[in-house]
């Protein structure tokens, strides 16, 4: 039986590209350079690339684009917060593309990252061949309040206390704010625990079994998870509108789109991805049972590394 998924694939070329005064990205290429392009988008926003996020991708016919957003990874200055937006990353990508010298690409992108694959083809339509999207988060209020004031804290009760009684009880009733507060004030102590245990919250919700080990040594990705998605989440994603996606899926219906969203997700809801394929008729919706958030887990790894495949045959042929 063929196993499925392409491990360690090795990393061709590295860039350092400079988007603006203040930002330099941090870009991996990998796979065919004549073959297709993808462009791999990590969630958070504060998420970083790894060698799991080429697994999903044949290198032999895949040119293979992946990068750290604004303030993660290995992208300069490390947290960083000024200029640092969902429309700046959509502009980045743009400036990617060109750098690269790619005319059009596929764009795949999970969690928050299906928000910003959404945003930038909103924005670029023609630069997108084709959207593969997983774990829906459409960026509005009522997915934030599900993941950080009630809803996921019904699935996971002992977790959300402990998160929830991070900051004091006469600001329990907008966490996000709170957390926010504690990441941006006081002293380094206290912003970088308040990140670990905004990490240590969601990272504990993402799978179908929670982690029986948990790490209690701050990462470096606990800092940039926490402080950027509180960044993004208190300010309302920097939008003007709370449905800022939905408002404008008239730009994507020309884009083939593929949606794929785990039953058992408890960090996106479901039904923003059915929100989603109501919005878009042509988009092919997969809800994969025995799923949850992570796509590294078997039936999601397994249909997404499934329909890469299926896709470049049926562009090949």
């Amino acid at each position: 039986m063929k196993t499925l998924g392409y491990f360690n694939t090795p990393v061709n070329a590295t860039y350092q590209l400079v988007v603006d005064d203040v930002h330099t990205l941090y870009i991996e290429e990998c796979g065919n350079p004549d073959g297709q392009p993808v462009l791999f988008l990590h969630g958070g926003p504060g998420g970083a690339i790894s060698e799991t996020s080429r697994r999903f991708f044949d290198p032999a016919y895949y040119r293979i684009i992946l990068f750290d957003q604004r303030g993660s990874g290995k992208s300069t200055p490390f947290l960083s917060l000024k200029n640092n937006t969902i429309l700046y990353s959509v502009r980045d990508i743009e400036k990617i593309r060109e750098y690269l010298d790619i005319d059009s690409w596929f764009v795949f992108g999970g969690s928050y990252g299906s928000t910003l694959a959404l945003a930038y083809a909103i924005d670029y339509p023609q630069r997108v061949k084709h959207l593969i999207l997983r774990g829906i988060f459409l960026g509005r209020q009522e997915d934030v309040d599900w993941l950080f004031q009630f809803g996921a804290s019904e699935f996971y009760p002992e977790e959300f206390s402990q998160f929830k009684q991070h900051v004091p009880v006469n600001q329990q009733d907008d966490l996000v704010a709170a957390y926010y507060d504690l990441m941006t004030s006081g002293d380094q102590i206290k912003r970088q625990a308040a990140c670990k245990a905004w990490s240590d919250w969601e990272g504990g919700i993402v799978t179908m079994v929670k982690p029986a080990i948990k790490n209690n040594q701050i990462e470096p990705s606990d800092l940039s998870l926490g402080l950027l998605e509180a960044h993004y989440f208190a300010n309302q994603m920097f939008w003007k509108e709370d449905n800022y996606i939905l408002n404008r899926v008239k730009r994507l219906e020309k884009i083939p789109m593929a949606i794929f969203h785990g039953r058992y997700d408890v960090d996106c809801r479901v039904s923003g991805a059915y929100d989603l394929k109501q919005a878009c008729s042509h988009a092919d919706l997969s809800i994969v049972e025995l799923a949850a958030h992570s796509p590294n887990e078997g039936p999601l790894f397994e249909a997404l590394v499934t329909y890469m495949d299926e896709l470049k045959e049926e562009v090949s042929s």
